[in-house]
């Protein structure tokens, strides 16, 4: 008998991990279509990018409302994982912080129609606000308290304010060629440096 409950835990773990991979492949692709084409993008698009059908994409997702959430969660999970990421191969913590501000402005500035989606009725919708600063305000300060501590930066900046900063900053990136959005928040960064 625990032969065959060795085999079915083995069959469940390796579906399990392909139900991971699919699940993956689905947030890659809708990620990529939302980037170029917004959060509206008819899902046969994103069903087509993934090399899925139609159906599987709902299997996973029933609503659009649950596709953006997931897709935005694990963006936000990988910006969260890459703060002590770069603070642990960086040269200084005053680079890693530039480095991963960089990722925080590639996550805010494709995020084409996330904020029409936010404002909707969605319940789905409701807590994303929360996680996504409950998961990056941590970050952010531990990367400015390194970066203090190594006397590169002013001490009087908190993680909320330079991210609501850089956020600011990013609002309309992509509506017109002639705002540079990364050049201000360079310049914002730059900012924080102790002369």
């Amino acid at each position: 008998m625990a032969e065959i409950d060795s085999g079915s835990e083995r069959a469940a773990t390796r579906k399990r991990a392909d139900a991971r991979r699919n699940e993956q492949a689905l947030l890659d692709a809708a990620s990529a279509a939302f980037v170029a084409s917004g959060v509206d993008v008819p899902v046969r698009d994103i069903a087509a990018r993934a090399g899925v059908g139609v159906g599987t994409i709902y299997r996973h997702f029933p609503t659009r409302a649950d596709l953006i959430v997931a897709v935005y969660r694990h963006q936000i999970e990988a910006c969260a994982e890459a703060g002590p990421a770069l603070l642990a191969d960086s040269s200084t913590p005053h680079a890693a912080l530039v480095r991963w501000i960089d990722l925080f402005v590639d996550f805010l500035i494709t995020k084409h129609g996330l904020a029409e989606a936010l404002q909707s009725d969605a319940a789905a919708f409701q807590t994303l606000h929360a996680y996504f600063l409950n998961r990056l305000v941590p970050v952010c300060d531990r990367l400015l308290d390194a970066a203090v501590a190594a006397g590169e930066i002013r001490p009087d900046v908190d993680a909320y304010g330079l991210l609501r900063g850089v956020g600011n900053l990013c609002i309309g990136a992509g509506n017109d060629p002639r705002y540079d959005a990364r050049r201000l928040v360079q310049l914002l960064v730059a900012g924080l440096r102790v002369r």
